[in-house]
């Protein structure tokens, strides 16, 4: 099956809205993450309490496997994926809008971290639901390179208008009012859902237990799932992260919040470039060749960062960090995509996502151990540039992937097989997934 250009444009709009509310409510990297880091400098925690905080608000997204699992095999009312879309959007617009609600004291940490687990939780599984419908129209017809360039550019111009906003709610210590931006659109991801997103109800489970059961482990023993995870992990394995550039960007370098929010927006800026780019030349360049980028792009966005000094500087770094690294992600999660099994889209895609997530968790809170603990000996500039080496060089190591990688991983789809996937005919911007082949 060939889609028209207006369908093409409706799968675009659909996937890349829901991405959009995405990226400006996550709490990690979204609105909340600026205003959240800065309240709990005020708190007067050090540099690594704040990357251990930002790790464990994040231990949520290493669960996505679990959330594929219940969204492929184990209908919510009976469905796989609206159902647990719509319950998603209500627990996260609870979860910050408790926080509204209740004001925060000084140093009340656990109850910071009660309101927003959930709420994290909560986009978690929104992100898995929508990445499964991502891979389950995309696959068949050969596009899913060029979704996920709409999704993610999506994401970045949400964070090209949070971070600017997001430097501005931490300066004010503006918290309260972030907390009810994030749940009122959530609340918008229920909306959107509630009237764009169709699925065929299914009235008994299509699958049986032991099916479950003998899948999941079969897929994960594939050669191609073990290389294209090994190469994910390792790629994202960097101690150089944001918590310790913002630490260091606002301190030593004595940026001000705002500007650091700007710079937030700049590499958005380079990220979205990436994104819009890779959606022309992803279907031109061989799988083969692109591996190869991603691997030399991940280094390139983290040594770049040796060139930063001052406010001059940092406008031209923040601007290449973003297109390099966003160049090789894109190539990353295309590659996953072609990989996932259309039984289980949802569960191998949130498994490989799970082994990035995994990844940049414990190198987060390694990488601002290691901050702290080589500052106290030779200074914060010295223990700036141990990071951006290590990164780069640990960035490199997942070369040691690619050549494990399957041939048929590594060439261009065609997008013309019997597979494709059905189009809902009569409104606008609607989705129906097909159903997963038993």
């Amino acid at each position: 099956m060939s889609l028209t250009a207006f369908q093409r444009f409706r799968l675009s709009l659909l996937f890349g809205m829901l991405y959009l509310v995405q990226g400006l409510s996550e709490p990690t990297t979204g609105i909340l993450s600026q205003p959240d880091q800065a309240l709990l400098r005020a708190w007067g925690d050090s540099p690594e309490q704040i990357a251990r905080f930002v790790a464990v608000l994040a231990i949520p997204w290493c669960f996505k496997p679990l959330f594929g699992f219940l969204s492929d095999y184990f209908p919510l009312a009976g469905y796989r994926r609206r159902s647990y879309l719509l319950v998603a959007s209500l627990l996260a617009v609870a979860g910050f809008w408790g926080l509204f609600l209740l004001p925060l004291v000084h140093g009340a940490h656990g109850r910071l971290l009660a309101w927003l687990l959930p709420a994290t939780v909560a986009v978690v599984c929104a992100d898995v639901v929508i990445d499964a419908l991502m891979i389950e129209t995309g696959q068949p017809l050969g596009i899913t390179g060029q979704l996920q360039s709409v999704q993610w550019a999506a994401v970045y111009i949400g964070t090209i208008i949070t971070g600017v906003v997001g430097g501005l709610l931490a300066e004010f210590q503006l918290i309260q009012f972030t907390f009810l931006i994030c749940g009122a659109l959530m609340a918008c991801t229920f909306l959107l859902t509630l009237s764009c997103v169709r699925e065929r109800r299914q009235h008994k489970r299509e699958r049986q237990l032991e099916e479950i059961v003998t899948s999941f482990p079969r897929a994960l023993r594939s050669p191609s799932v073990r290389a294209v995870s090994a190469m994910l992990f390792l790629w994202h394995f960097n101690p150089f992260s944001l918590p310790v550039l913002y630490v260091h960007a606002t301190g030593p370098l004595e940026f001000s919040e705002r500007f650091y929010g700007a710079t937030v927006s700049l590499v958005a800026i380079g990220s979205l470039v990436a994104c819009i780019a890779y959606g022309f030349y992803c279907r031109r360049v061989p799988m083969s060749r692109l591996v190869h980028l991603s691997v030399a792009s991940g280094i390139a966005s983290t040594w770049v960062y040796w060139l930063l000094a001052d406010q001059p500087s940092a406008v031209s770094v923040s601007i290449a960090a973003g297109f390099t690294y966003m160049t090789g992600s894109m190539i990353q999660v295309d590659l996953a995509a072609r990989a996932c099994p259309l039984d289980a889209p949802g569960t191998m895609f949130a498994t490989f996502m799970a082994a990035c997530n995994v990844s940049t968790a414990i190198a987060t809170w390694l990488g601002g151990l290691i901050y702290q603990l080589a500052a106290n000996h030779w200074g914060s500039e010295t223990a700036f540039d141990v990071l951006i080496l290590l990164g780069g060089l640990i960035t490199a190591t997942s070369w040691l992937a690619v050549g494990y990688l399957p041939a048929h991983l590594l060439t261009t789809p065609t997008g013309t097989g019997p597979e494709a996937v059905p189009l809902a005919g009569a409104v606008p911007g609607v989705v129906e997934p097909h159903e997963p082949h038993g």
